[in-house]
């Protein structure tokens, strides 16, 4: 299974509601078989610019990021999932091993076989 990261924004709450919409999303990464990592709190921040989302404007939010492993058939259902929850602003997947990869072929001008 590939290591994927869910970089999360959620809408400005308080500690219990933030941490009820994680045990959710923790939840829905654990119901459909993926192994759940680590978790980080990155705090409470300004969005870069307003986000509209479910009939709300929002422009602060706490971020998050959750690592996980899961097949990749798992993503696009958690993906659809979270962008259907109401405390969630904004949920990014990127693949973490490809990222890694593309960053350390940068770094030192590899071809792409040789990362």
């Amino acid at each position: 299974m590939p290591r994927y990261e869910l970089a999360l924004i959620l809408k400005a709450m308080q500690r219990p509601e933030a941490a009820a919409a994680l045990r959710r999303t923790v939840e829905t990464l654990l119901e459909r078989g993926a192994v759940v990592r680590d978790l980080e709190n990155l705090g409470e921040r300004r969005l870069p610019y307003k986000v509209s989302k479910h009939n709300q404007r929002h422009t602060h939010g706490g971020y998050y990021l959750i690592d996980f492993h899961a097949s990749p058939s798992v993503v696009k259902g958690v993906l659809n999932h979270l962008e259907r929850d109401v405390d969630v602003i904004r949920p990014t997947i990127p693949i973490r091993g490809l990222l890694h990869k593309r960053a350390v072929r940068k770094k030192t001008n590899l071809p792409a076989g040789l990362c």
